[in-house]
């Protein structure tokens, strides 16, 4: 079953080999925060990084906000002790690089079941290679601990050999494989980074694509991007005002014994007010973050 609207907008990426990052992190804003041990750090501060995150995990101070770990790949030299680790860590989950099969997805969750991880620990799924976008559906289907599929799109187009310009054009196809996989198995989708940091316009411009792509929110890489990816993903006013009038309408049809809604002259189906019902609860869930 889906889960109940949580607001990943932003998902920002932090180094846990960077003690001001993992510091600085409990004043932000971002709606998630994703501490990495696996690209941002190189690979002789791999278990400097690990204890670093378990004793800022341990100092808390992050307040209600989704905390993941991006561990490394089961078949590198920390694969394994990340998981360990991961599993006794309050976490809200776990996210898997470079994720191309269902059996990568068993092997994570049967390390996580016999290091004592938790029912509610979830997995993020990042889809990175071509292999992972066409096996999207299966990866995302493969465990009830999957809560997002994220897609990683500067991998992804290394791999494609491909030269996405403005409009992404070249990853539209992987971009709109990963929502289709991630809406069908009731999963929460993620849109890839904006590498260029001074491309503010084209920060905005990704992330209106992904909005409209029907991404949840946009990983991030520099702080400064989190206010934009915040607003764009966000409900607009016009969109909240729309969406309670919506559901006011259809529930004073239902009281009056009408089996047709009409609002300003448009038929308003069960469809509509679900997705009203949605967009007003993901809404609550924003205010209710941004008030801690």
């Amino acid at each position: 079953m889906p889960d109940a609207p949580r607001p990943r907008r932003s998902i920002l990426f932090v180094p846990g080999s960077n003690a001001r990052a993992l510091d600085k992190a409990r004043g932000l804003a971002a709606d998630v925060l994703a501490f990495d041990l696996e690209d941002a750090v190189a690979p002789a501060a791999k278990q400097a990084a690990r204890a670093a995150i378990a004793a800022t995990l341990a100092r808390g101070g992050y307040g209600k906000r989704e905390l993941l770990v991006r561990v490394n790949a089961l078949a590198t030299p920390w694969g394994e002790d990340d998981l360990a680790a991961a599993a006794g860590w309050p976490i809200d989950g776990v996210l898997l690089p470079k994720v191309e099969s269902v059996d990568r997805v068993h092997r994570t969750e049967r390390a996580l079941d016999a290091a004592g991880a938790p029912a509610t620990l979830r997995l993020w799924c990042m889809l990175e290679t071509p292999r992972g976008i066409l096996a999207a559906d299966a990866i995302a289907g493969a465990s009830p601990r999957n809560a997002a599929l994220m897609i990683g799109t500067a991998d992804l187009a290394k791999d494609l050999h491909a030269e996405p310009g403005p409009d992404r054009l070249p990853l539209l196809l992987a971009l709109q494989a990963c929502v289709l996989a991630a809406r069908a198995n009731g999963l929460a989708a993620i849109d890839g980074i904006h590498a260029d940091l001074a491309d503010d316009a084209g920060f905005e411009r990704a992330c209106r694509q992904g909005r409209a792509l029907g991404f949840d929110g946009k990983t991030l890489i520099h702080p400064k991007t989190i206010a934009a990816a915040n607003a764009i993903f966000a409900p607009a006013a016009a969109d909240l005002d729309w969406a309670r009038r919506v559901v006011a309408a259809h529930a004073a049809a239902v009281a009056a014994g009408s089996g047709v809604t009409l609002l300003d002259g448009r038929l308003i189906e069960n469809l509509h007010v679900e997705d009203a019902r949605r967009t007003l609860a993901l809404a609550d869930a924003i205010a209710a973050l941004a008030a801690t």
